[in-house]
């Protein structure tokens, strides 16, 4: 801050030469101030008080500062909701833990271990064991790895290696939009559509030519097993087709090129270089479809028959967890047979979050720190 000699003060203090603006020997102009000095802005004093020149950074440096602790503020803001958002997630999960583990003690202290290996499910005697249903749910998920995973992996390498790029995108979207179909209309289509075709003309074929096997042999209803396999294959298809896509597009394209110029065929590339260094990530989305059919539920309980047993043959009626939960819950009487469903809803919370973590953990096994190679 420099103070500006009052213009109307005596006249000593002013030269009778003339008046020069420029610098003179000293370094000073006739201001008084130094010909190097800042240009500075003149802040009108009221009355006869001398006028006081400002620094022009004054007023910038001021504003400077607020818009830092106005960025502070909102990055603290933005920190604190993201940071609760995590842990609602955590807690939510936590709580349905805890939740399922209160509910289900009455059926875990009754009947102990024992409800994994007990085959009756006697509502009216309130004796019950989930080993049919855990059975029905790993046997109908099976069934439908079995018929979805040759056609997820084709799917895959056809999109990302054979496919033209102009038809790419509305394959690959047609693909991913069976995964947004609701389960209730899987259900509809099988029981209209897919359960006939079963009963009429794949199960009498299978019965004459596999039957030796034991896995088809017996009544022919339509609904059962394999009706239900049937329909998870076609549900879990698009996700494990997407993510085997995304994995093999990791696959760097210096292997796919390197093998070609060894003289290796299109096939021989794709099973040496592509399907051999994806194999992993492959295998990982091929467990997360599982995980999926694990859960799956409307569209099971509509053709799988609902029935309490276990049997050899895919012709024949089941259940599994999922569906005899929610053909049964709104039904149950007494703290023993609801207590026993809650404990079921356990099982397959137990069962689906350690077959996804598993899938989880191969897929960034494969996808960790490598960039695509396809666009």
């Amino acid at each position: 801050m420099h103070t500006l000699p009052d213009p109307t003060a005596s006249g000593d203090s002013r030269s009778d030469g003339p008046r020069s603006d420029g610098p003179g020997s000293d370094g000073l102009r006739s201001d008084g101030l130094r010909a190097d000095a800042p240009e500075t802005v003149l802040n009108p004093a009221p009355g006869n008080a001398p006028l006081v020149a400002m620094a022009p950074g004054t007023q910038m440096g001021s504003r400077s500062r607020l818009t830092a602790k106005e960025s502070v503020f909102a990055d603290g803001v933005f920190r604190s909701a993201v940071t609760f958002c995590a842990i609602a997630l955590v807690a939510s999960v936590g709580l349905i833990v805890y939740e399922l583990i209160i509910q289900s003690h009455l059926s875990m202290s009754k009947f102990g271990f024992g409800f994994l290996t007990k085959q009756i499910w006697d509502p009216v005697g309130e004796d019950f064991g989930a080993l049919p249903f855990i059975f029905g749910t790993l046997v109908s998920a099976l069934v439908a790895l079995i018929l979805a995973v040759p056609l997820s992996i084709g799917t895959a390498l056809f999109l990302t290696e054979i496919c033209p790029r102009v038809i790419r995108p509305v394959l690959s979207m047609l693909v991913e939009l069976l995964a947004a179909i609701p389960s209730v209309i899987y259900g509809l289509w099988g029981y209209f559509v897919l359960v006939p075709v079963l009963r009429l003309h794949v199960e009498p074929f299978l019965a004459k030519y596999m039957g030796w096997t034991g896995l088809f042999s017996g009544r022919m209803y339509g609904f059962g097993m394999l009706a239900a396999g049937t329909i998870l294959a076609i549900m879990i298809l698009p996700i494990i087709a997407s993510i085997t896509r995304e994995v093999i597009m990791a696959v760097p394209r210096q292997q796919r090129e390197a093998a070609l110029a060894l003289g290796a065929t299109k096939w021989e590339m794709l099973r040496i270089a592509v399907l051999r260094n994806a194999r992993p990530g492959i295998l990982g989305a091929i467990i997360l479809g599982m995980g999926r059919a694990f859960g799956e539920t409307m569209a099971v309980t509509m053709l799988i028959g609902n029935r309490a047993e276990i049997s050899k043959s895919l012709f024949a009626p089941g259940n599994t967890l999922a569906s005899v939960i929610a053909n049964e819950f709104t039904e149950a009487v007494g703290n023993t047979y609801l207590s026993a469903l809650v404990e079921m809803a356990l099982i397959l919370f137990v069962l689906t979050l350690i077959v996804n973590g598993l899938a989880g953990l191969l897929v960034w096994s494969i996808t960790r720190g490598t960039p695509r190679a396809l666009a």
